[in-house]
Parts: structure tokens; sequence; C-alpha cells
């Protein structure tokens, strides 16, 4: 495979209140705030990688197409860190095994634990045993 010129420079997260989500992934990542341009809301770049907000009347329309997976030594003990900045746990997704999560707009994403972890046949996790 040849290298690509194209590399990925942010991700943007569609928000009714990018402010608000800015301030709890800010707080979820410790990653400041930064910056702030007409509709969107910006943290600080890590490697590479820009993460922004951008203020959206559209509202969202079911389940995500894609979503971030964060790690953490302790994902159980994220969770409670998670759920006492905003965030909730998404029930519906226990039988996957994964620790599934919803920012305070309802965007899913996954607290899974640093390192390598199995997965059945079906794809399911079982770090959270």
């Amino acid at each position: 495979m040849t290298e690509s010129p194209v590399k990925i420079n942010a991700l943007i997260v569609d928000a009714a209140d990018p402010e608000r989500l800015a301030l709890f992934w800010s707080e979820l990542l410790g990653r400041p705030v930064v910056g702030r341009m007409g509709p969107y809301v910006w943290l600080r770049r890590e490697d590479g990688l820009g993460l922004g907000f951008q203020q959206t009347a559209a509202p969202e329309s079911g389940k995500n197409r894609m979503h971030f997976d964060i790690t953490s030594p302790d994902p159980a003990a994220e969770r409670h860190r998670v759920e006492s900045l905003g965030g909730r746990r998404l029930e519906q997704y226990a039988d996957g095994g994964f620790l599934v999560m919803a920012d305070p707009e309802g965007n899913e994403f996954c607290i899974i634990p640093e390192g390598s972890f199995e997965l059945d046949d079906e794809g399911r996790a079982h770090y959270l045993d």
C-alpha cells in the first residue's frame, strides 16, 4: 500500500449546545477549550488531531454511524466519572459486553480498557465481567 497524502485533520461533532458539549469532552479528555470561531468550539489539538463542536439545529437522528473509543485503566471507575460530568450509560448495548456511554447530547462512545482484550466469535467483549 502506498502512503496517502490525505490525513484526518479533525473530528467535528454536531451539537445543539457546542459550548456545553465542548466543556464535557474537555473535562473528560483533559484537553482545554482553545478556540471559538463562528459556530465552532475547539479543544486543544493532540497528536495532530483536532476535536471541534459545531452548532447545528438538526436533531440527532438515531444511532451514531461513528463513535469514539476512549481508553481507561479502570473502565468501571471511568463510567462513574462520565456520569458525574453529565454523561450516561446506554444499557441497550450491555449484551455486547462493551461499556457504551452517551455524552450530554446523546453522542455514543465506548470506554475500553488500556491494552488488549478478548472478543468472542460474535464480537462481544468481556472486560466488564
